[in-house]
């Protein structure tokens, strides 16, 4: 089982920016399909953004041109830059590793963008 730990969240304002990371071994990060997901509060699961093994990013229509993703081989860690947030990006944001093997989730952490 492939251990992810997200770290980064919490509360801003409309308009400010968040940097979430998710901790994981170096054959994960540099390996792995890497994605993010958000669950809000009485919402199915999506995803918001992911990286192929190959380097293929892909975001949804929602946070396209706000949010950006990125690996850090050097640090260990599958990154997600959020800008210019809006209410409605407040969920919980959680890590996601695929490979043939399967999928591995971390624990969550909480988004609040509110005034």
């Amino acid at each position: 089982q492939v251990q992810l730990v997200e770290s980064g969240g919490g509360l801003v304002q409309p308009g400010g920016s968040l940097r979430l990371s998710c901790a994981a071994s170096a054959l994960v990060i540099s390996s792995y399909t890497m994605r993010w997901f958000r669950q809000a509060p009485g919402k199915q699961r999506e995803l918001v953004a992911g990286v192929t093994s190959t380097g293929r990013t892909d975001y949804a229509a929602s946070v396209k041109g706000r949010f950006t993703v990125s690996r850090d081989n050097a640090k260990h860690t599958f990154d997600l830059q959020m800008n210019s947030l809006k209410p409605e990006d407040t969920a919980v944001y959680y890590c996601n590793a695929a490979n043939w093997g399967g999928n591995s989730w971390g624990q969550g952490t909480q988004v609040t963008v509110s005034s």
